[in-house]
């Protein structure tokens, strides 16, 4: 989970300051310096670190603070404002043209890290903003990143321009730019190549296409697992090509930190979107005080909410309230199982979602969600293995059935009897739910659809 490493070192910090009814100053530099070693290790550039602590010291070593009423706690907040500050305080948006104008987005970063498919999510994620967007292969050195794009565009339904491999990559992006003018596109997203490292050829190739179209703003990805090298690359790539924002890749790996809490800080660019999952759709907007709160293990609500109300928008409100009725009256079945499955998907999966939940930033570790993940799966083939009138009338199981279902989930009989069990007493338990809550208790069982076990 990514930052989990430096969640864990600065909720042990933040545990001991809680403990404490008064606070001295060797209190609190005690425990600054704890910090400062979490942060160091997570690979922000010291430097940062440096700005950081003293600017935290500065506002935390104060009668104010050592003296109210829970003075751990104040810490705890002014480190949390100076980490928003840290990663820009605000969230930074893209930057369309005007009116009609096409607006010309190039992506450039480091080969392997995560460019083309980010070029396709950030096409996705305007497709659901009305926007039309032409992609354009310029990478002609990896014939493979050409069919990465095609096959990444048909899978999100948008169109791929591309001349081969023969071509300079300033005029495919001259010829791109011409071709969405003429066919009504609003927005040309540039797939440039990366290399191994930063050359003066790959720089001068994104100067030409500079100086040939009218780039609106040059998004540079950056893998977030790389830590502060992350940092040196944009670095470079703003000194000489000129960066309006950064993209961070890989976010949902082993990441310890050190990007998200560098880049603003050293190149003075925003970190405009975070990429956290291999799924086109997986990429949200860098919400820098959300993302403090992950790092700090206070959770991520606002994220969880949207998401769950993304989840939602295509559902039938109707359907939703027939659902509720049978779960109000535990008779839902296993048509309504797969609803929920299908909800929890689109609102990230299961290890997406504890991420965002307060207080779960250290646990997380302790959680094998991957087994969880997997455990979903199975139980989701074993209902994708019965028939639709076995999933419309869970009172049609029979050892017979069980066996069938069992053959064809690829799954043992002791699978599929576990699962129906916890499914049946599910049912007893929504039956009950409604009695249990009260005459006031008015609660709806839309939502997510569900109950994931």
């Amino acid at each position: 989970m990514a930052f989990e490493s430096l969640t864990e070192k600065l909720q042990n910090v933040f545990k001991a300051l809680r403990g404490k009814g008064r606070l001295s100053e060797a209190d609190v530099k005690a425990a600054l310096k704890d910090v400062k070693m979490a942060l160091l290790e997570a690979d922000v550039n010291f430097k940062v670190v440096k700005q950081f602590i003293n600017a935290v010291s500065e506002r935390a070593v104060g009668a104010d603070v050592m003296e109210g009423i829970n003075p751990g706690q104040m810490v705890i907040k002014i480190v949390n404002e100076e980490m928003c500050a840290l990663m820009g305080s605000e969230i930074t948006e893209l930057s369309f043209r005007p009116g009609k104008e096409v607006s010309i987005f190039m992506m450039c970063g480091l080969q392997g890290a995560g460019k083309t498919t980010a070029t396709a999510k950030i096409a996705n994620m305007l497709k659901d903003k009305g926007k039309k967007s032409l992609l354009v292969a310029c990478d002609i050195y990896r014939p493979a990143a050409i069919e990465q794009l095609k096959i990444n565009g048909s899978k999100i339904n948008t169109e791929v321009f591309e001349m081969g491999t023969d071509v300079k990559p300033s005029k495919i992006a001259s010829e791109a730019v011409e071709y969405a003018k003429k066919n009504n596109f609003n927005v040309v997203i540039l797939d440039t190549a990366g290399r191994l490292h930063v050359d003066e050829d790959m720089m001068n190739e994104l100067i030409e296409i500079k100086n040939t179209v009218d780039v609106c703003q040059t998004l540079l990805v950056v893998d977030a697992m790389t830590g502060q090298d992350a940092v040196n690359v944009a670095t470079e790539f703003n000194e000489k090509v000129g960066i309006d924002g950064v993209i961070l890749s890989k976010a949902d790996g082993d990441t310890r930190g050190g990007a998200a809490l560098s880049v603003k800080a050293v190149t003075g660019k925003p970190i405009l979107f975070v990429s956290n999952g291999e799924k086109l759709d997986n990429i949200e907007p860098f919400y820098p005080d959300r993302m403090a709160n992950r790092i700090l293990g206070m959770g991520d609500v606002l994220s969880l909410i949207e998401k769950a109300e993304q989840a939602n928008l295509d559902r039938d409100v109707e359907k939703d309230k027939e659902m509720a009725k049978r779960l109000k009256k535990g008779k839902f079945d296993y048509n309504d199982y797969l609803e929920s499955i299908k909800a929890m998907n689109k609102m990230g999966g299961l290890g997406s979602l504890l991420s965002m939940m307060p207080g779960m930033g250290v646990k997380t570790s302790d959680i094998d969600t991957e087994a969880g993940e997997k455990q979903l799966k199975r139980t989701e083939a074993i209902v994708l293995s019965m028939t639709p009138a076995e999933r419309a009338n869970p009172k049609l199981m029979n050892p017979k059935r069980k066996f069938r279902i069992a053959k064809g989930a690829g799954v043992d009989i002791a699978d599929v009897n576990r699962f129906i069990k916890q499914f049946e007493q599910s049912q007893k338990m929504m039956k009950q739910l409604p009695g249990m809550m009260g005459k006031h208790g008015k609660r709806g069982f839309g939502g997510m659809g569900g109950f994931p076990f």
